[in-house]
């Protein structure tokens, strides 16, 4: 990995939603736009270019409130980016993300046939999302933004998502969410792991020096730095038969609870099994400076206390040993919970659509999102057991087995089914504001 200088990053030229952590509760809203008329396009991202909050805003009198905006790149082909210009992206962005459902794990349920539309569609072309701690400050918010898009016929508004965070930072299955954020070099916003080295800010902005020593950069120059990839998933949450699996396999309530845990990694708390080992600890799991601040190798190597399959420890598998190297493969991830929660103890289905709206942020779709999705979360490889998927939000299909290490005897859970299906998504770039602005003086 890379020494050397520290970066400083232009963060008055950076999105804020690319590098700040959400705060706790809070209220959010995806919507997304088709461009039908160019000229109308890039209207609004010169309108846009004035709404968006930047990452040195933190302590701007929005506060916790901000503005992001995101284009595909059917959206870039709308607004006229030059060919030359956009066979510098990734290529995987080019494609769009339900061209990739097979490396993503999208089949059965979750094939691209089943999204819910316009998601995968080359009708999603901008992508704005706002961010408040509540309802009524989002919507406070979204009518500041309202001018950017309203008197341009040209530009459609064609779906809208809202999410939240509640106080209990909970996601549809009751875990708490949203603790892990990786530290970012020059960022000046701490990590929630005071033992993990901050990563180099090329590895989630574009322009900057990565972990390799290696620099993204795009055509022109304008258009990249600054800016950052994108993938948002729409993922919808089986609660009902998360929570039937979980009593169906459990020698009683205390053994469910556990079972949850080692599924995750997490007690439902957000205490990590790795600091509370034998039971939950909800003290330890509320506290943001205590419920991150651990590792692997030196305590847990073979995952008797932490499971090598769980959840967390595919996502990040921080220091262990494991094919590849972990930090080439951090990302950003957030989540944001939708519809409905079910009521507590209910076992039933009752209809809802309830899920998570996901969200990755980071320089490199390959090696960061598409890694983590196909080889951590699909495949069991990296750990020493190939064929294995993430029992929470893997692709399995019912087939699957977890195991357990323990002593004297491995406990094995089987049939593990998909208890999160992919209702849609996009691979998306969020430009930097003066890339906006460049966005927006286009000329053919």
């Amino acid at each position: 990995m890379t020494g050397g200088t520290r970066a400083v990053l232009e963060l008055d030229d950076i999105q804020r939603g690319v590098l700040s952590p959400r705060p706790t509760p809070y209220a959010a809203a995806y919507i997304l736009f088709r461009v039908d008329e160019r000229a109308h396009g890039r209207e609004l991202m010169r309108r846009v270019s004035t709404v968006v909050t930047s990452a040195a805003g933190a302590a701007s009198p929005l506060g916790e409130t901000w503005i992001s905006v995101a284009l595909t790149c059917h959206g870039l082909r709308a607004l006229g980016v030059p060919r030359e210009a956009l066979d510098t992206f990734a290529w995987e962005f080019r494609q769009g993300m339900a061209a990739r459902a097979t490396t993503l794990g999208d089949t059965g349920d979750s094939d691209p046939r089943n999204w819910e539309p316009p998601l995968g569609t080359p009708d999603v072309h901008v992508v704005l999302v706002a961010l408040a701690p509540c309802a009524a400050r989002l919507e406070a918010a979204l009518d500041r933004a309202r001018p950017a898009f309203h008197a341009l016929p040209g530009v459609t508004a064609i779906w809208r998502q809202d999410c939240h965070a509640p106080p209990t930072a909970t996601e549809p299955f009751g875990y708490r969410d949203g603790i892990s954020h990786p530290a970012v070099e020059g960022s000046g916003i701490a990590g929630s792991n005071a033992l993990e080295t901050p990563l180099k800010a090329g590895e989630f902005v574009l322009g900057y020096p990565d972990e390799l020593g290696g620099v993204q950069t795009l055509r022109p120059e304008v258009l990249g730095r600054n800016g950052a990839y994108a993938a948002f998933r729409k993922l919808h949450q089986r609660v009902a038969a998360f929570r039937r699996y979980l009593k169906d396999n459990a020698t009683g309530a205390g053994d469910e609870e556990l079972l949850a845990a080692k599924l995750m990694g997490r007690w439902r708390s957000g205490a990590p099994l790795a600091l509370s080992p034998l039971r939950d600890d909800p003290a330890l799991g509320a506290d943001p400076s205590r419920n991150n601040g651990f590792l692997y190798e030196r305590d847990d190597p073979a995952g008797f206390v932490t499971p090598g399959g769980c959840h967390i420890r595919r996502g990040n598998p921080r220091d262990a040993a494991v094919a590849g190297e972990p930090r080439l493969h951090r990302m950003i991830r957030r989540g944001t919970a939708y519809g409905p929660p079910l009521p507590d103890g209910v076992l039933a289905d009752d209809g809802a659509d309830r899920g998570l709206m996901f969200a990755f942020i980071g320089a490199h779709l390959a090696r960061q999102f598409e890694f983590v999705q196909s080889q951590w979360m699909n495949d069991g490889v990296f750990f020493g057991a190939a064929g294995t998927k993430d029992p929470i939000a893997g692709s399995g299909e019912g087939t699957g087995d977890f195991t357990i290490p323990r002593r004297p005897l491995r406990r094995r859970l089987r049939g593990v089914p998909r208890f999160v299906v992919t209702r849609g998504g996009e691979y998306c770039f969020m430009p930097s504001l003066s890339a906006l602005r460049w966005l927006g003086d286009l000329d053919d």
